[in-house]
């Protein structure tokens, strides 16, 4: 579900086009924050398995370096989980909301 599903779950409310611009603009600079931070993740993970395949083929003599970008990955995906789970109970906490 995404957060314009949301939206549109809400009853209208009468506000100004500023207003409703407002919020647009606000969602899609989320939307675009959240994906950024997606992609972010991702290429730490792509990072840390490309340091990891350097040092079993011999090609990275400094463990130091490949341990370091495990633990870059491995806690901007603990981050991003985090995120995901606080996501998800906000989501709960609106769905039992009774109108």
């Amino acid at each position: 579900m995404k957060v314009g599903d949301i939206q549109q779950m809400w009853p209208p409310t009468p506000h100004d086009s500023t207003v409703s611009k407002s919020v647009d603009d606000t969602v899609q600079s989320f939307e675009d924050t959240l994906n950024d931070f997606v992609k972010s993740v991702n290429s730490l993970q792509n990072q840390a398995n490309s340091a990891i395949d350097d040092m079993a083929s011999g090609k990275a003599a400094d463990v130091h370096e490949v341990m370091v970008a495990v633990e870059k990955a491995k806690v901007s995906f603990d981050l991003l989980l985090e995120i995901r789970n606080k996501m998800l109970d906000a989501y709960r906490q609106l769905m039992q909301i009774q109108m």
